[in-house]
């Protein structure tokens, strides 16, 4: 009875799993999964990433004849954020040759980067998941380009300390740091510690559970009693907005609350209005559908009927190019190892030589219309992260405006900390495959 439960389980989910594009997969194919979540508590925030990311592998298919002369097939399988839903997703979708996952939550992502590694396909987990797989030698077919939670922070507390006049200023001051309280939002945890004690600041936390996401008072209650300097949030989905507006409800100065690049999404702050005037957040991928490429998604995949997207207005939003990034670092490492390998059908381990060779220079990223994007993402067999800056941005009440240069992370102080964390994750695991960089 239970295998023919499973049997049932693993059946419905592989008839969950659509194709987005119109090309069935075949032989002449590059089959590249989408694990979504356009339904549930994060549903806002995973439709339009999943919008921005098809709708780029579709404008190269219908533009360019797709990467190389060969076609992607893009096909969903929905998660609704579970873990248990995602690693479904998987392994009912890697036996049609997938070359890459893109978990699209730390959870998932921790739960696969065993799996992914034992069936040799690279995970893309980009700027989320496990921090620690920054660290190539150690972790071979994971990526999380173009920086890592850790980096993240590092950069936020930079821009307050800009703002201090120094990071030495940062002592004796009080950071309030609230959190969805999962993998995803205690990841950071680690180093906003260490960084406390290393310049002198107190770390006031403010753990969100799932299911406060839109019942936050009794937090609020708290940071206004703990009267801190500045707010950070690494929150995700209907926590956001609340928070916000939270914040406004005790008078919290808004331009003194950084949501990091989970929570600064136009998904977030349409329920907000003029009531989150003010707020910042980190960014790390272009505002807006003023890109050439965006413009070409447009004219051959928005007005020719083969996206998801309910207007034109959504394309250029902050997590639907969000979206966009990830596939186009996709595409990236799909072409570099075509060139690597001189075949059109690469295969998964293929790309993984794809994810360390890759180049989007500045030149790069304005051959593919998307000058000024975001900053230079290079491939490298020991470095699968690349310590990337991110931007601030703020909502002026309607729209998010950039608002600060690129800020690059404290990387000389994070790398130390991914080698010892990444060396502990496989320590008690002596069947681990370490990558050989030369």
């Amino acid at each position: 009875m239970i295998l023919k439960k499973l049997a049932i389980g693993a059946l419905s989910v592989a008839l969950a799993a659509t194709a987005y594009t119109v090309s069935a997969q075949a032989e002449d194919t590059l089959f590249v999964p989408s694990l979504t979540y356009r339904t549930g508590p994060f549903g806002g925030g995973g439709t339009p990433f999943a919008d921005g990311y098809a709708d780029y592998f579709n404008m190269l298919n219908a533009r360019d004849g797709g990467i190389g002369g060969i076609k992607v097939t893009v096909e969903e399988c929905e998660t609704g954020y579970n873990s248990q839903k995602g690693v479904e997703c998987y392994d009912a979708t890697k036996g049609k040759e997938a070359l890459v996952y893109s978990p699209l939550s730390t959870g998932i992502t921790l739960a696969l980067i065993p799996k992914a590694a034992a069936d040799g396909i690279p995970i893309f987990s980009m700027g989320y998941g496990l921090s620690a797989a920054a660290i190539g030698e150690k972790f071979p077919w994971v990526f999380n380009y173009p920086t890592t939670y850790w980096n993240q922070l590092t950069s936020i507390l930079k821009y307050i300390g800009d703002k201090e006049g120094g990071l030495d200023k940062l002592k004796g001051k009080k950071i309030g740091f609230i959190y969805l309280d999962v993998g995803y939002g205690k990841e950071p945890l680690p180093v906003l510690d260490i960084l406390a004690k290393e310049y002198g600041f107190e770390a006031a936390k403010f753990p969100v559970g799932v299911k406060e996401m839109q019942n936050q008072s009794s937090q609020w209650l708290n940071v206004r009693k703990a009267r801190p300097d500045w707010m950070i949030m690494w929150g995700w989905g209907a926590m956001n907005a609340t928070a916000v507006k939270e914040a406004a409800k005790i008078r919290f100065p808004l331009d003194r609350f950084i949501g990091n690049w989970w929570a600064g999404a136009h998904a977030d702050m349409k329920s907000v209005g003029t009531t989150g005037k003010g707020y910042l957040a980190a960014n790390l991928s272009g505002i807006g559908a003023d890109f050439p490429a965006l413009q070409d998604i447009i004219k051959h995949v928005v007005d020719a009927g083969n996206s998801k997207v309910k207007s034109k207005e959504d394309v250029g939003t902050v997590l639907y190019n969000r979206g966009l990034l990830n596939a186009v670092v996709i595409a990236e490492a799909i072409k570099a190892a075509q060139d690597k390998t001189g075949k059109k059908k690469i295969s998964a381990a293929d790309l993984r030589e794809g994810f360390e060779s890759f180049d989007l220079s500045q030149a790069r990223w304005k051959e593919l219309g998307l000058e000024g994007f975001t900053g230079p993402i290079k491939g490298d067999c020991k470095d699968h992260e690349g310590a990337g800056p991110i931007f601030i941005q703020q909502w002026d009440g309607t729209n998010w405006k950039k608002i600060s240069d690129l800020i690059p992370p404290m990387a000389e102080k994070t790398r130390p900390l991914l080698e010892e964390a990444a060396e502990k994750y496989v320590s008690d695991k002596p069947d681990w495959k370490m990558n050989k960089c030369g």
